[in-house]
């Protein structure tokens, strides 16, 4: 069980917004906004590639995107040191736009899923009895697991919301998908909508580099994604150029005839089995953990686990591995794609300790 009570604790007493339970959410967004802009003036806040070095805690983020062939890179993505105010809290998230107005679906959820996170959790914090000194830890474990899960269900339904309502948005056939993680002291929450991935870097005992995916590629032909989408009388299948490429269609078969079961936006989709609801996962994380890597589709597509994490872990300046990963997954792209249109592709790598050298890092051997 993720050991949450120093969390729950640390955000109470930390946290900006006010504590009123009838404060308006405007005003509790335009804090969190200004939070924001605090936190990038202080290079607190990284929205393309770049780095983010804490002084705080021990971590050290690589951040690398790189347009494909398709026109606009349509991929965003945020990396949020000391998040809510938090010395030793950071957010990462990837976002993956798809159809004509995706870049912008893409960049309108970036925005407003570390804001209205903060919002809700805030909120769902102010709204329980829970009396934070209390000394049962395993009901605290619990009671703020729950509030994280529920504040990013009440987050990522009200960002879908707010698409379906912006006017300066066309969200009918565009959307977007969201990979989102938030690291608290040795906790990581993690939430996923979509076909972005997460892997985390650890070795076992007898120093085995191991590369675990701790998210779910979201794709139409999963069991559970296809019941949903059957039921709901959406319709899921491979084009004959596209072969073991399935995708989710409208009964009648016409387009948009989507690669991923689960995403922001996309109206035309919604009563055909498309949802917006992501899969909360939580981890403590561990010193055998060394870093994890957060990417989009376009360099899954075309590199597996194992070399991602083998790259990172090879890469003797940590300011490069993301770019390192991308790099690679190009030259990948145009050896097994070749013809195909090369996807946009970001990266997060995010290591738990910027004292770590590629040295240093157990790597002695590699289950493939």
């Amino acid at each position: 069980m993720v050991n949450f009570p120093s969390f729950v604790n640390g955000l109470a007493r930390t946290m900006s917004i006010k504590k009123d339970k009838n404060l308006q959410k405007d005003d509790a967004r335009k804090e969190v906004e200004e939070l924001a802009k605090e936190a990038r003036k202080n290079e607190l806040l990284l929205s393309s590639s770049g780095v983010v070095k804490s002084n705080k805690d021990n971590s050290f983020v690589s951040v690398f995107t790189h347009r494909g062939q398709k026109g606009v890179n349509q991929d965003r993505l945020i990396v949020w040191e000391e998040f809510g105010c938090q010395q030793d809290m950071m957010f990462c998230g990837v976002f993956d736009g798809h159809g004509p107005w995706g870049h912008f679906v893409a960049k309108r959820v970036r925005k407003l899923v570390p804001s209205l996170l903060l919002c809700n959790w805030q909120q769902s914090l102010a709204a329980t009895s829970i009396d934070l000194d209390f000394k049962v830890e395993e009901n605290k474990n619990i009671h703020g697991l729950n509030l994280w899960e529920q504040s990013y269900l009440k987050t990522f339904a009200a960002v879908d919301q707010d698409l379906k309502q912006h006017t300066g948005i066309d969200s009918f056939r565009s959307g977007t998908t969201a990979l989102t993680m938030i690291k608290q002291g040795e906790n990581l929450i993690i939430a996923n909508v979509g076909d972005s991935r997460l892997v985390l870097a650890t070795t076992s005992e007898d120093g085995t580099l191991l590369a675990l995916q701790l998210t779910t590629d979201f794709k139409p032909n999963l069991p559970k994604e296809a019941e949903r989408i059957e039921e709901s009388k959406g319709v899921v299948f491979c084009m004959k150029d596209e072969p073991g490429v399935y995708r989710v269609w409208m009964p009648n078969g016409k387009t948009p005839g989507l690669a991923i079961s689960r995403a922001f936006g996309d109206y035309c989709m919604k009563e055909y089995g498309l949802i917006s609801v992501p899969e909360v996962t939580h981890r403590k994380v561990t010193t055998r953990d060394q870093f994890i890597i957060l990417a989009t589709d376009g360099v899954w597509d075309v590199v597996s686990n194992e070399e991602a994490v083998k790259i990172v872990c090879a890469s003797a300046d940590k300011e490069k591995a993301g770019e390192r990963v991308v790099k690679y997954a190009i030259r990948e792209w145009k050896r097994k794609r070749s013809g195909i249109a090369m996807d946009d592709m970001s990266v997060i790598c995010l290591f738990f300790n910027h004292s770590y050298t590629s040295q240093q890092i157990p790597a002695t051997k590699f289950v493939d």
